[in-house]
C-alpha cells in the first residue's frame, strides 16, 4: 500500500513539472493592441489608415503572422514577457467596437490592457498624443467603441494634420499620404510602435511622459 502511495506520489510531481511550462504560457500578461481602419484595399495608404500602418510595422518587426479571423485580421508575438495581440478590425471604421468588445472579451482581456491606435486631424502631422481614456473627440472609430465598451481605454492619436478646405475633409481623411508625408511616415510609425510597445512594458503614464508631444 505503502509503495502504491509513493508510485502515485511521483506521477502528481512529475506531471505537474511537465505542466508547468504552459502554466507560465497562459500566465503571461496579455495585451490587445488594436489599430483602426478601413479593410478594403481603396483605403490602403490612406491618413484614416494609420493605425492599420502601426499594425503592420509591428507584424513586421517581430516576424509575427497575422491571420483572417473573426471580425478581423489577428497577429500576436511575445515582448519581454507579455503576450501581445494585434487587431485590425474587418468592420470598417463606423464599427471598430463591434470587434474591440469581441476579442476583449474571448482573450479574456484586462481593459486596462486595451491600446487603440487612431487617426487625428485636430493633430499637427506627426504628432503623437497619449491618453488613459477621454471622449471620441469626434472620431466615428472611437465613437462605436465607446458604445460598446465605455471610454476607459487607452488611446494613441496619431496627428494627420488639417490641411484641407472647407468641405474637403472627408476627401483628404480617406485620401492618399502626400510625398513629403510619406518620407516622414516610417520614423511616425516607428515611434507609435515603440509607444505601444512601452505601454505593454513600462505602462501608462511612463509611456505618456516619454512619447507625448
Amino acid at each position: 500500500m505503502l509503495l502504491i502511495k509513493r508510485l502515485v506520489k511521483n506521477w502528481i510531481e512529475s506531471y505537474t513539472t511537465l505542466d508547468r511550462p504552459l502554466q507560465k504560457e497562459e500566465e503571461l500578461m496579455k495585451y490587445l493592441i488594436v489599430g483602426l481602419g478601413n479593410m478594403d484595399i481603396e483605403y490602403d495608404g490612406t491618413r484614416h489608415n494609420v493605425g492599420f500602418e502601426v499594425v503592420d510595422a509591428l507584424v513586421n518587426k517581430y516576424e509575427a503572422t497575422i491571420r483572417h479571423e473573426k471580425l478581423g485580421d489577428m497577429a500576436n508575438f511575445k515582448y519581454r514577457g507579455r503576450n501581445i495581440y494585434l487587431l485590425k478590425p474587418s468592420t470598417y471604421m463606423n464599427r471598430s467596437g463591434k470587434a474591440v468588445r469581441y476579442w476583449v472579451e474571448k482573450l479574456s482581456i484586462d481593459q486596462d490592457k486595451l491600446l487603440i491606435i487612431v487617426d487625428d486631424l485636430n493633430l499637427d502631422f506627426g504628432k503623437i498624443r497619449i491618453r488613459a481614456k477621454g471622449s471620441d473627440g469626434g472620431h466615428n472609430g472611437l465613437k462605436d467603441i465607446q458604445q460598446n465598451i465605455g471610454t476607459d481605454y487607452a488611446r494613441i492619436r496619431i496627428g494627420i494634420g488639417d490641411s484641407f478646405h472647407k468641405g474637403q475633409q472627408i476627401d483628404y481623411v480617406l485620401g492618399k499620404w502626400n510625398e513629403n508625408e510619406l518620407k516622414e511616415l516610417p520614423s511616425i510609425l516607428t515611434k507609435v510602435s515603440e509607444a505601444a510597445l512601452s505601454f505593454t512594458f513600462h505602462g501608462l503614464q511612463t509611456t505618456m511622459n516619454q512619447f507625448n508631444s
